[in-house]
């Protein structure tokens, strides 16, 4: 078929149920592969879903060791961070803490962040922005104008996404000022090898070269490998927390070693990652709590509510950061579930104008809150509010008392440190309170933001568990396959195609034509359509939902599009008819078996 160059590297697809034997699962990078913990996930309930999910993030904690840049606040510099969708909300995350660490020690901020897309990604679902090495080259020197010496972080999980490949390949190239870190979660030759449309080099040669420049500290590859995600291919789960850890863990020992003239030593970053160990044990010491939440948010969603989450602070980014993932993570509607910061943001932002007054979509603000959400909850809707006991209080027994006059769902998450209680008055007003008590830490300044990075990862740990399992109680989820997931820029493209392969057990070509076809639909797949950029196919794609289980309905029925939407329509949940269609499929497949058996044996 025209166009098929774009598909070389995808391999044909193996027999049904080889497809570990054939080699295509080894060969897929880390952080694409189906974790085997995970395997019956969608058949597991609440409480075995937090514990399993649970056990993948401890493996972040498996590897110790790591050599690390020697880092020193540059003269006239700049501390970039950079990355797109999880990776670029991340970067927003922590340079917004570390210019507040550094006001705090009465220094000037030396941080910024780039996202791909702008600040309306980190408020919003926008993929394919990072498909484009380009952009993020000319972002990068627009952020950089007129600096001496600037320090580029660039987080990729899966080393994948050009909007940093182009970033890195860039600082190689002008030395002089820059010093690329590349940040990822994958062996560097596993780093994604197809070409990029807008750039002249794979991320995996971008990678090789850095690596080579490593051993001249002209570049640095950080990528330690913690294994498959609990949800395939799901890396706003282990791969943002294990971005978290690591970049916070490496900058804050540098921050506290910098004022001594010394370097971050072995001793000083394994007792900040303990730190955050700890903290994996003290969250998930609260499972059956975090259970109850899980199936309190399905329930909500399964009656065509919502669900909100509320968070005070730099909680309130890790809010509105797990709403925002669920767009493009299990194809659902930007409403379904949706996070709130409450608490002043006007400094947190490059571009703030960029998403003020923008639309449903981009509010995140207690303002948008109170304005377009608080009159309009129902009955069925869940509030769930973060908080610390170090927040105004007051104010969120007022806004606790506002929602509760709407619907009687709410529950908190409440972090504390030893000899902090919660007030009896706001503690009456909850039916369910997940309350995470921390110890009392004895550091100097920059020490004490450990206690904020670690409510900050069990937060994000809680909501990522919590809105996965509700979608896998949903029904949203094949196995550990996110299905239903919508096909936003490249690497998802790639994605659902493997998945197509994997179900469908059909030829490469067959699994081609069907994917883009629901893509395209209703308008026909020409020559011309079939010869275009993948660009493109994103392009429409992202636009429409149910995407794959359509395309793998029609491979499956060998039926046409409307019949395949017709078969969902009249389903429980998109998993529940895949599956049906699956156990169709392998009894067919049985008989025929038997049939060839039976003829050779005759």
């Amino acid at each position: 078929m025209p166009g098929t160059k774009r598909f070389q590297h995808v391999i044909e697809t193996p027999e049904p149920g080889k497809w570990e034997l054939s080699g295509y699962e080894a060969s897929l990078p880390i952080t694409e592969k189906s974790h085997p913990l995970t395997q019956d996930l969608d058949k597991a309930n609440a409480e075995q879903i937090v514990q399993l999910l649970g056990q993948c993030d401890a493996e972040i904690f498996q590897e110790e060791g790591q050599i690390v840049p020697v880092y020193q606040d540059p003269e006239g510099g700049l501390v970039v961070l950079s990355g797109g969708e999880t990776s670029g909300r991340m970067a927003f995350l922590m340079s917004v803490s570390f210019n507040q660490l550094m006001k705090g020690l009465g220094q000037k901020p030396l941080y910024t962040y780039l996202i791909a897309g702008g600040d309306r990604s980190v408020v919003a679902s926008r993929e394919g922005t990072e498909d484009s090495a380009l952009h993020g080259t000319e972002e990068l020197k627009k952020v950089a104008a007129g600096k001496k010496r600037v320090i580029v972080i660039g987080i990729s999980v899966g080393l994948s996404a050009p909007f940093v490949a182009g970033q890195m390949d860039f600082c190689m190239n002008n030395p002089d000022i820059f010093l690329p870190i590349l940040v990822g979660f994958n062996p560097v030759n596993m780093a994604r090898n197809d070409p990029i449309e807008d750039w002249n080099s794979t991320f995996l040669e971008i990678a090789q070269r850095m690596q080579k420049l490593q051993e001249k500290q002209e570049a640095f590859v950080l990528n330690p490998v913690i294994g498959p995600e609990g949800l395939s291919g799901s890396s706003r789960m282990k791969g943002g927390s294990a971005t978290k850890i690591l970049l916070e863990t490496l900058l804050l020992a540098a921050h506290k070693t910098v004022d001594r003239g010394i370097a971050a030593s072995q001793s000083c970053l394994l007792e900040i990652l303990r730190t955050f160990e700890r903290a994996h044990k003290v969250t998930y010491s609260q499972s059956p709590k975090i259970a109850a939440l899980m199936k309190q948010a399905s329930t909500s969603l399964q009656k065509n509510g919502r669900v909100y989450l509320v968070g005070w602070q730099t909680l309130g980014i890790i809010a509105f950061m797990d709403g925002v993932e669920c767009i493009h993570t299990f194809g659902a509607d930007f409403r379904d579930v949706r996070g709130f910061l409450i608490g002043d943001h006007s400094d947190m932002f490059n571009q703030k104008e960029e998403i003020v007054a923008q639309g449903p979509q981009f509010s995140f603000s207690q303002e948008d809150f109170l304005t377009f959400i608080l009159p309009s909850l129902t009955e069925i809707d869940t509030v769930l509010f973060i908080f610390t006991l170090d927040d105004n209080l007051t104010e969120v027994e007022t806004l606790v008392e506002q929602v509760e006059r709407k619907t009687p769902n709410i529950q908190a998450l409440a972090h504390s440190t030893v000899g902090q209680n919660l007030p009896s008055p706001l503690k009456k007003l909850f039916p369910s309170i997940i309350s995470i008590t921390w110890p009392l830490l004895f550091f100097e300044y920059e020490g004490n933001f450990i206690q904020k990075f670690q409510r900050e990862l069990s937060t994000k740990w809680v909501l990522n568990t919590v809105s996965t399992g509700a979608h896998v109680l949903r029904g949203k989820i094949l196995h550990n396959h996110m299905l239903d997931l919508r096909l936003g820029n490249s690497k998802l493209f790639w994605r659902g195609l493997a998945m197509l392969q994997r179900f469908s057990g059909q030829a490469k070509a067959q699994c081609i034509e069907s994917l883009l076809k629901a893509i395209h639909f209703p308008q026909e797949v020409s020559e011309e359509i079939q010869a275009a950029p993948i660009s493109h196919h994103i392009q429409i794609a992202k636009e429409k939902e149910q995407v794959i289980p359509i395309a793998l309905l029609t491979l499956l029925f060998r039926c046409s599009i409307p019949e395949a939407e017709a078969r969902l329509a009249a389903a429980p949940s998109v998993c529940e008819v895949i599956r049906n269609a699956l156990l169709r499929v392998g009894r067919k497949r049985s008989a025929d078996s038997i049939d060839t058996l039976k003829s050779t044996v005759g």
